[in-house]
């Protein structure tokens, strides 16, 4: 019995060994969790230190608080003056090494701007907007220019906007062909600032880029500017900068193709007023083209039936002055899918709006309707007391009338050949099934508009929650906008203050020095709420000077 009791109590004394054994022998880890690093790297030091006068040396020494990288330094890192040789970068464990290659003006202010090319190597939090600043003279240039930059349209303050400053004399220069010699960068708040300037008289940019280069080189890119140069004799401030996408100058084509149901689709990379397309070769088929544009005029659609050629050539006009010609090609005998489709204002969720016809698209010009073949049904009961509306002005449109009624299933039916479309081809069996929506999701909504000038013209459009306008009025005086049946929800309202008095919003010109029309948003959000008709007072500014 007692050799037992040791026995077991050997075996437990074992068991613990091995454990402790276990425990021992394992690999220290590193604490798992704790906060994620945000920070970017911390400049420790500096030689020279940062602002020194009478700068003499050769090289300069950055040394940070941890291990860093470089991103396209040569891209990034800008020094103005600007230099003949470029400098050499040199990481060296957690410094950075610059070698200078030029020789220095003398009683000249130096700034190097890193812009974002500098970045700790795990998180890559970027430090941005550094800048080291150096004088071979005895003194550092200490004027600055401060502003802030919005989105014109939207009024939006704008993060991360490179802010260009050319002198005059680089602006002609430069603008549009090189990097600026001095650039900043906004923060989250659309601020800016520009130190260590000169005095001296200069032109100011922002820049909202698709490639960063900081080049304003592409129409897609939004861009702001001030007006009037800016003559720096002492710190300047309050500078606001409007961004826009500037309207094209030089018209082109973005895109010019056959589509798969054989319709040739043109794409510009402008609104055109009135615009219009001819065929020029070959000529005959001028006269058998059907052409639609895209209600914003920078897109047409043309429809042929005779698709017996290898090639086109096609002109395109504005206000019937030419504009440009294409030239699309094809095989003579290819050949393409017709299949005619359509969609309703009822899709979305099977539900049609009250108080409204119920709208039908077809993805081509319809060349026939046959009644005879349309069926709509009210509970499962075939109803006739309906009108079927064709659009003039668009002939993929039709409407179909009727006192809708609450409470009850509508299944709408085209059988095939019901519909002919441009190219012949002929619809197979549709239906759509939808209901008349309840009243209780919608509600009136008075918009009492007090403007500030009777001799100017105001936009107002009434925004959705995704910033979509949904209607628009054009005013000039005082006035009351009713806008009936909308569903319940949150709305916006956007004035456009509209100088040129065309009721649209017009973007600026740099080539006219021309600012954007200005926009101002009502900053009260509207919400509609079931069996409620909401009456807001809308009182516009009177617009900002320039």
């Amino acid at each position: 019995m007692l050799n037992k009791k040791w026995a077991k109590i050997h075996q437990i004394l074992l068991y613990s060994l091995l454990i402790l054994v276990a425990f021992g022998c394992a690999v220290p880890q590193k604490p798992q969790g704790g906060p994620k690093d945000v920070l970017p790297p911390k400049l420790l030091m500096a030689t020279p230190a940062n602002q020194t006068r009478n700068f003499n040396a050769k090289s300069i020494k950055l040394d940070f608080d941890e291990y860093f990288k470089l991103n396209n330094a040569y891209q990034e890192i800008t020094i103005s003056p600007t230099q003949e040789n470029q400098p050499e970068y040199k990481i060296k464990q957690k410094s950075l090494v610059i070698t200078l290659k030029d020789t220095l003006k003398k009683n000249t202010t130096y700034v190097i701007n890193f812009g974002k090319a500098i970045s700790d190597v795990n998180e890559n939090n970027v430090l941005k907007n550094f800048t080291y600043v150096f004088s071979t003279g005895p003194y550092i240039d200490s004027l600055s220019i401060t502003g802030n930059v919005t989105n014109d349209f939207t009024t939006d303050k704008q993060k991360d906007v490179t802010v260009l400053l050319f002198t005059q004399k680089e602006d002609s220069l430069l603008f549009g062909k090189k990097k600026p010699p001095i650039f900043t960068t906004t923060d989250t708040a659309g601020n800016f600032t520009l130190s260590n300037l000169h005095g001296g008289v200069y032109k100011l940019y922002a820049l909202k880029e698709t490639t960063t280069n900081r080049i304003y080189d592409n129409e897609n890119e939004l861009i702001g500017f001030s007006s009037k140069n800016i003559v720096l004799k002492h710190d300047t401030s309050g500078i606001k900068l409007r961004l826009f996408k500037q309207v094209p100058v030089n018209f082109r084509f973005i895109d010019h193709r056959f589509d798969a149901d054989g319709k040739i689709i043109l794409t510009f990379n402008r609104r055109l007023e009135k615009p219009s397309v001819n065929i020029i070769t070959p000529a005959a088929l001028n006269n058998e083209k059907l052409v639609e544009f895209t209600p914003t005029h920078d897109t047409a659609y043309i429809y042929m039936r005779n698709m017996d050629f290898d090639s086109l050539k096609i002109a395109v006009s504005d206000n019937n002055k030419p504009l440009d010609t294409t030239k699309l090609t094809k095989g003579r005998k290819e050949t393409f899918q017709h299949n005619l489709t359509v969609v309703t204002n009822a899709d979305m969720g099977n539900i049609l709006k009250p108080g409204i016809n119920l709208e039908i698209m077809a993805n081509t010009p319809l060349t026939s309707v046959l009644n005879s073949l349309i069926t709509l049904k009210q509970d499962s009961a075939i109803i006739t007391n309906y009108t079927i509306i064709k659009d003039t002005a668009n002939t993929k449109h039709l409407s179909i009338r009727y006192a809708w009624r609450q409470n009850s299933i509508y299944l709408l039916n085209f059988a095939d050949g019901a519909l002919t479309g441009f190219f012949g081809e002929k619809n197979k069996s549709i239906s759509k099934k939808f209901k008349l929506d309840k009243p209780d999701n919608y509600t009136l909504l008075t918009l009492k508009v007090n403007v500030p000038d009777t001799s100017k013209n105001y936009v107002v459009e009434l925004l959705g929650e995704h910033e979509n306008v949904l209607h628009t009025d054009v005013i000039k005086k005082s006035t009351s906008l009713n806008y009936r049946n909308y569903i319940v929800g949150k709305y916006k309202v956007r004035i456009t203050y509209d100088t040129n008095k065309n009721g649209k919003w017009d973007a600026g010109s740099l080539k006219e020095n021309r600012q954007p029309e200005r926009v101002w948003i009502n900053p009260k959000i509207i919400t509609l709420r079931p069996n409620f008709e909401i009456e807001e007072n809308i009182d516009i500014p009177a617009e900002p000077t320039p």
